[in-house]
């Protein structure tokens, strides 16, 4: 059983939350939590609050048990950019782009022994 959990309009851009996702992609829930503790990105604390998210949202909408999740997959999109201006000197402006992202996480279940 597949559970999802998503977070929108984070604010750090998609190729730097993609260097976070990538990390913890295949991993188990426990696992994943336990590197992302310990990453020095900005979105890695987003990263596992969405992980936490996902499990107890595994745990309390389908009974399933925590610690037997892994993440199946998890991928980091594009938001809306922000376009701002900032003053530069003899009173010319330069364009800022203050980029976002959503996050996805989709987790599922280990199949014991066959």
């Amino acid at each position: 059983m597949e559970v999802t959990a998503k977070v929108k309009g984070v604010n750090v851009s998609a190729r730097k939350a993609r260097l976070v996702v990538d990390v913890v992609r295949g991993k188990q829930i426990d696992e994943a939590m336990a590197i992302l503790r310990f990453l020095p990105q900005k979105s890695a604390v987003d990263v596992l609050k969405l992980l936490k998210s996902a499990a107890a949202n595994a745990e309390h909408n389908y009974d399933l048990d925590p610690s037997d999740l892994y993440v199946t997959r998890i991928f980091a999109d594009e938001g809306p950019t922000l376009m701002r201006w900032r003053a530069r000197a003899r009173g010319r402006v330069n364009r800022e782009l203050k980029r976002s992202s959503h996050i996805t996480v989709i987790v599922d279940q280990i199949e014991k022994g066959a």
